[in-house]
């Protein structure tokens, strides 16, 4: 039942996100979404990481259960960078959108290392290892566009 309501969650915010840039009425209102879903993503980071640490006990169900939901959300923010987007209220650095190709290749790495995500959260051995590749994915991109 859970994985039936995940699932049915995940769809239905996959299909309200298809469009989104279209939605996007002010610059704020992307900003938000790109926020938010980071925001959910690194929530499930974290109690992936929490597992990977030894912190709380490792459950491979729950575990794969937010590295699907980390893969999905991690292909969800990128439209929502749209030029004029870094606003006082982002936390955006540099201009991604005159570094457009570097911008992308962190977003590919970043997209490609979610989805290892998923079968690395089978043992807490291959998740730990998985972690830190997403993590390194993650703070590249911080560390060029991110304030």
């Amino acid at each position: 039942m859970k994985q039936i309501l995940l699932a049915c969650t995940t769809g239905a915010v996959l299909l309200l996100a298809a469009p989104a840039q279209a939605q996007f009425a002010k610059v704020q209102d992307a900003v938000d979404y790109r926020q938010s879903v980071f925001t959910i993503m690194a929530n499930h980071m974290g109690r992936l990481s929490a597992m990977a640490r030894g912190q709380v006990p490792f459950d491979a169900a729950k575990a794969q259960d937010s590295a699907r939901l980390i893969d999905q959300l991690g292909k969800m923010p990128w439209e929502a960078f749209p030029a004029g987007s870094n606003t006082n209220t982002s936390k955006l650095k540099g201009d991604p959108w005159k570094q457009a190709a570097q911008f992308r290749q962190y977003q590919e790495k970043f997209m490609a290392e979610t989805g290892k995500l998923v079968p690395a959260a089978a043992s807490v051995d291959s998740l730990r290892a998985q972690l830190g590749a997403v993590g390194a994915s993650c703070k590249a991109c911080h560390d060029s566009f991110r304030q």
